[in-house]
């Protein structure tokens, strides 16, 4: 018997498999999605974190030099999108940002499309929304999870959010670079305008940049970054969201950045100072700030430029590692800080941070301290072997000159005469001078600490020098005025000159320090002006140091390394007193090359006939009439404490002067000659070449010991 068996088809076989594994899947996604968005970090956004004050630091001419914190700007809002700006992030981010839902497939496809054409990327295929979902609650991680929770949290806010709101909160979130986090902060970074009144060239710019706000970052990258902006314009004619001839017009006008580059590494130490300073000044403030600093650029750059230079030639003989350079105004502004040989490399101030002893400049403090106990740079003490309990200075060179002055003493940086001076005038009086002058440090009252154990800043050695030379306090600042927006936070106060030592201490000192540069270990740091200094080594040359103050700056030097080992021999009338030598001497002629010039160079005769006008007193040997530097004949003139009487004696009198050589002049106010006069009253010394007169009125204040002889 045949039976027949009946078969059923392949597809009622297959289907249930199908079904069951289409179920599998569908559930498997289900709970995938599920995992997902149950990971979402809500409110854990990769933004960067915001700062208590943005900072746009100033030179001293209002110049933008650097950026400090995360700029916010204001946010953009929904009703007052800027629409050159919309219009050029839409084109080039999003073009179907109003027909999508959230995700849009067809963006993805022709992004992928496009960059297999044109061999690179030419738009994004994640819409605004997803982005606004990745920067509001997501991180940059590159995952299928990630993509997963991106796609479903950008459909959830479409349904939440109007369009406009969505845009709105992207830009306001958006990092452009440089530190700007929202469109308004990158307007007002690049552009120096908010992002309402950007052209179109300038809207085609930042919204160029949101594919790579670091590598397109116009204050690094001006070239990509104009490139990037040249694309977008192109992508907005070519979607009708610009017209042929907006897009000409744009194309046609230069984009100017009106914001500072990104910083110099060496201007990094003066930002940090400057950072903090401000901070402390205004205190912590959710806005961004302008700050107009001290800085004079063409002073730092050239700072930076001695140090890297005398360090390349000479420290690796040396073994010297670091150095670094402060220089003060006669006030206290910084006007170049140099922290160290590369900031890139080392953050570290050896300026404020550093602590070292000071060696030979602590001598500074001893013999202040004697000058106000009633010594005077003539009197006479024995370089002589001298024993403290178990312990007995030498001097450098191992030799001991018998009887000196206190001015040779100090010009020559002689220990013994120091550690004599101390014990005579009492350790606790030195230590309370130095106190008084500024070091910060707990102070051992020890026969040593004549020269110079206690440690302090380069920072604190230069005010204290400062402070000596001009005879009254001198306290670095770096920061003139604070504002936000318009409106003024802080504006340094004018300062009372308030007087630290008094004048015959003052007076005493700036002889004894001119010594040490005339013909003492400074020598190195002689320029065509007065110059009083002090050179200080520490044993085993691991510190070299060298401060000078002439009429318009108070400039330290140190040079060291930062494990505290040994340099080749370096003394502090070396290659410290090089570099400042250098430094100063540059900066003379860069202030000359400034200076205006009453005709033109190449109509000024050799020698002019005749100067008249009121003068300014810059120092006792120079003044300044009408823009002109003037200075007198036959006198080496000192800053400080005769700038005052002798600016009263003019009293807004006219000068009137007569050239002696192409250099130095003659001039008399009310038939009085003014060279006579500041030799007369001990205001200054007379140069080598100085007329018999000059000379006669010299010795006439040095035998009755005025002014600069220890009157």
């Amino acid at each position: 018997m045949t039976s027949e068996v009946k078969t059923r088809p392949a597809w009622r076989r297959i289907l249930p498999r199908v079904l069951g594994a289409a179920g599998v899947l569908a559930l498997c996604a289900v709970l995938f999605l599920g995992w997902a968005m149950l990971r979402v970090p809500v409110g854990g956004g990769m933004q960067p974190a915001a700062t208590t004050a943005t900072l746009i630091l100033e030179n001293r001419d209002g110049t933008g030099f650097a950026t400090r914190g995360v700029l916010r700007g204001d946010a953009i809002a929904a009703d007052t999108l800027p629409q050159p700006l919309t219009d050029a992030v839409i084109a080039i981010e999003d073009r179907r940002f109003y027909s999508h839902g959230g995700v849009d497939p067809r963006g993805i496809l022709r992004a992928a499309g496009r960059a297999v054409t044109a061999g690179r990327l030419r738009e994004g295929a994640s819409t605004i929304s997803q982005q606004l979902a990745r920067l509001t609650y997501l991180s940059q991680e590159r995952s299928l999870t990630r993509k997963v929770q991106e796609a479903a949290l950008a459909i959830w806010l479409e349904q939440r959010l109007a369009k406009q709101e969505i845009l709105a909160r992207y830009m306001s979130a958006a990092y452009f670079g440089a530190g700007a986090v929202g469109a308004d902060a990158a307007a007002r970074r690049y552009f120096g305008k908010p992002a309402g009144q950007l052209s179109l060239a300038e809207a085609a710019m930042l919204a160029g940049l949101l594919r790579a706000p670091s590598a397109l970052a116009p204050t690094t990258n001006l070239e990509g970054a104009r490139a990037r902006a040249m694309l977008v314009l192109s992508v907005m004619e070519e979607t009708g969201l610009a017209t042929p001839e907006a897009v000409a017009t744009a194309r046609a006008t230069p984009i100017v950045l009106q914001a500072p580059p990104e910083p110099l590494p060496g201007r990094g130490y003066f930002a940090d100072w400057a950072d903090g300073e401000a901070r402390r000044l205004v205190g912590p403030m959710p806005l961004d700030l302008s700050v107009r600093t001290t800085l004079d650029p063409a002073l730092q750059d050239l700072a930076e430029r001695v140090i890297a230079g005398h360090l390349g030639r000479e420290g690796e003989k040396a073994h010297a590692g670091q150095a670094a350079l402060l220089a003060l105004a006669p006030d206290g502004a910084v006007l170049a800080a140099v922290g160290g040989r590369d900031y890139a490399t080392s953050q570290f101030s050896r300026i404020t941070q550093a602590r070292r002893q000071p060696g030979s400049l602590f001598k500074l403090f001893v013999y202040a301290a004697a000058m106000e106990a009633g010594f005077r740079p003539d009197q006479v003490m024995q370089d002589a072997p001298i024993t403290i309990g178990d312990w007995s200075p030498g001097n450098s060179n191992g030799r001991f000159r018998g009887p000196v002055t206190l001015r040779d003493a100090f010009a020559h940086s002689i220990n013994t005469v120091a550690v004599r001076l101390q014990e005579a005038v009492g350790r606790d009086k030195v230590a309370a001078m130095a106190q008084r002058l500024g070091l910060s440090a707990e102070i051992p009252l020890n026969p040593s600490m004549a020269l110079g154990t206690t440690e302090a800043t380069l920072a604190e050695m230069v005010a204290a020098f400062g402070t000596v030379g001009y005879g009254t306090r001198v306290e670095p600042y770096l920061v003139q005025e604070v504002r936000a927006r318009d409106r003024a936070l802080y504006t340094r106060p004018v300062a009372t000159a308030a007087a630290t030592v008094p004048a015959a201490v003052q007076q005493g000192m700036l002889d004894m320090m001119m010594a040490a540069v005339q013909n003492g270990t400074g020598r190195a740091a002689r320029i065509d002006r007065p110059v009083a200094g002090k050179t200080g080594t520490t044993q085993d040359s691991r510190d070299a140091w060298f401060i000078g103050v002439t009429a318009d700056a108070v400039v330290g030097v140190w040079v060291g390394n930062d494990d505290n080992s040994p340099m080749a021999n370096v003394s502090g009338g070396g290659l410290p007193a090089r570099i400042w030598h250098d430094f100063m001497a540059e900066a003379d002629r860069l202030r000359t090359a400034a200076a205006p010039s009453a005709v033109p160079a190449a109509a000024a005769p050799a020698v002019a006939e005749q100067l008249r006008g009121v003068p300014t007193v810059v120092d006792t040997a120079t003044l300044q009439i009408g823009g002109q530097v003037v200075r007198l004949t036959g006198v080496v003139g000192v800053p400080g404490g005769f700038v005052g009487p002798m600016t009263q004696w003019i009293a807004g009198r006219e000068a009137t002067c007569e050239a002696q050589d192409t250099a130095t002049w003659r001039c008399t106010i009310g038939g009085r000659d003014l060279s006579e006069l500041v030799l007369s009253n001990g205001g200054g010394r007379a140069t080598t070449d100085a007329p018999p007169e000059l000379r006669r009125a010299e010795r006439a204040a040095r035998t009755v010991r005025l002014g600069v002889w220890g009157g």
